[in-house]
């Protein structure tokens, strides 16, 4: 969804009174209900309220959705909010959305290929970068690995430690 940011999914159903388990992608979870109505997928909005933390996410209460039922007809969805919705960020900070499908480039300016994801897997975030032949290489997103941002440009200047998008520096070569 253009100008739009994913802030969670529903994983199904919550209990047996239409509440749904949803798992929240903002950086405070519990913080998904203020961003005011979502959109799912499907265009629909929906006003979620927080009821309680839950194991793997929240079980929230959605506008229109009365009973179990459908609750769990809504698995799979993902929740999107306006992008203008979202606090605006320091000088440093980027959301996720706004790295992806940016062009990555080495400090000499040879094109590395576009940002296709970035990940976080507890010890930081990393971009997922694919070159044109499809390959992918994993790059710690820190200010001395990716030095600059430049959103206007659509651009990440990348100043990669030996090997990481060649066979340079690998012992076994």
């Amino acid at each position: 969804m253009k100008d739009h940011v994913c802030l969670g999914a529903v994983m199904g159903s919550y209990g047996v009174k239409g509440e749904a388990r949803v798992k929240s992608f903002c950086a405070d979870p519990a913080s998904i209900g203020d961003y005011g109505a979502l959109t799912d997928d499907t265009g629909r909005q929906y006003k979620v309220t927080v009821l309680r933390p839950i194991k793997g996410g929240y079980a929230v209460r959605m506008s229109g959705v009365p009973h179990k039922e459908a609750a769990d007809a809504l698995r799979g969805r993902r929740l999107w909010a306006p992008r203008t919705a979202l606090p605006d960020l320091a000088d440093d900070e980027y959301y996720h959305s706004d790295l992806i499908g940016l062009t990555a480039v080495d400090t000499g300016g040879v094109d590395l290929g576009r940002i296709h994801a970035v990940h976080d897997h507890g010890a930081g975030d990393l971009l997922e970068v694919r070159a044109q032949g499809g390959a992918s290489v994993l790059v710690p997103f820190t200010r001395a690995i990716v030095p600059t941002v430049d959103l206007q440009a659509r651009r990440v200047v990348i100043d990669p430690p030996a090997g990481l998008f060649s066979d340079e520096g690998d012992p076994e070569t």
